[in-house]
């Protein structure tokens, strides 16, 4: 019974997500909740490997590329059916992320994530220099997952993306594969002595990560019609999904939800009162961020509530003893 009063709050929020579009009409609002959505799941997928089981990457662009990649080529050389385009996506997301955990998790530190961001570089550099495929440089046209000039289609696909993310989040945090990822991140040697399964486990973390990043790279291909490799492989992309999280509040379920809020909601504010300069304000605003709120805007509120209740805990134990100790 416990349990099913735990899940009414989440479905009612995402009902309520899903019933944005029978209230907002406005295409440009429309625009800015999809791409709210789309670095939500980005951020989402980036905080279940870096947040949860503390393995940092800067190279997710490569199966957000992949996801855009496989549907664009598969619809306009193959003529395939998009839905398939993405299907494919996903299934080719499962083995790259396993030979990239195979090359890179045997890496620590510094190395793991300059391990990842080469072979992110070199998937980008294939899809330059592949021109016969991928266009090179000059792009790639893909086909519209969905006809006609409304956005509220395209607004229901990524937020059922984003819904099914962060309630994977939300399961992962309360059941065992969770606990064993925050034991793989706080001491990995530690971890390994109670026996679990660290490489299993990260791989495990990397796989749901890269599955829903390939997905959303389908999505967002789609949704622009044309990709080239500086817009899906580009480290900029993989940058932007850490910053998600890490503003937001990395090893939280909502704090992605919360970073791409700010960040896509700022980066719309300053592009149209400073034009040119909203790229500078963006990145002071994420600096102060990062320097004032360690824990991410969700990770230090979380924190300062707890230093409360424990603050009033202790008061409340020193009452009682007081009082224990007068009579």
């Amino acid at each position: 019974m416990s349990k099913v009063k735990e899940l009414i709050l989440p479905v009612l929020l995402a009902v309520a997500v899903l019933a944005v579009p029978l209230v907002i009409k406005n295409p440009y609002w429309l625009n800015v909740l999809i791409l709210i959505l789309v670095w939500t799941s980005l951020g989402t997928a980036w905080n279940i490997l870096g947040g949860y089981a503390g393995q940092l990457s800067l190279g997710h662009s490569a199966f957000f590329g992949l996801g855009a990649y496989t549907l664009a080529i598969t619809a306009t050389r193959f003529g395939w059916n998009p839905w398939l385009g993405i299907a494919l996506g996903i299934l080719l997301a499962v083995p790259l992320s396993l030979f990239i955990g195979s090359i890179t998790f045997r890496l620590h530190g510094p190395y793991f994530v300059l391990g990842t961001l080469a072979i992110a570089e070199v998937l980008r550099l294939v899809a330059l220099a592949w021109r016969s495929v991928t266009n090179g440089a000059v792009g790639i046209m893909v086909p519209r997952l969905f006809m006609g000039i409304s956005r509220a289609p395209f607004y229901w696909f990524i937020a059922a993306v984003a819904i099914v993310a962060v309630g994977l989040t939300w399961w992962i945090e309360r059941n065992k594969v969770g606990y064993y990822f925050t034991a793989i991140r706080e001491d990995q040697e530690t971890a390994e002595s109670i026996g679990i399964n660290t490489t299993g486990y990260k791989n495990l973390a990397l796989v749901i990560s890269a599955v829903i990043s390939a997905v959303t790279g389908a999505f967002y291909a789609s949704f622009l019609s044309y990709i080239e490799p500086d817009i899906v492989l580009s480290e900029p992309v993989s940058l932007q999904m850490a910053i998600v999280a890490i503003i937001g509040g990395r090893g939280t379920v909502l704090g992605p939800t919360v970073g791409a809020t700010l960040l896509v909601l700022a980066s719309e504010l300053f592009r149209a009162q400073f034009k040119q300069a909203h790229l500078l304000i963006y990145g002071l605003l994420l600096m102060a961020a990062i320097l004032f709120l360690p824990g991410g805007v969700l990770g230090t509120i979380q924190q300062r509530l707890k230093d409360r209740r424990a603050a009033r805990l202790a008061a409340t134990g020193a009452t009682f003893v007081a009082r224990k100790e007068a009579s």
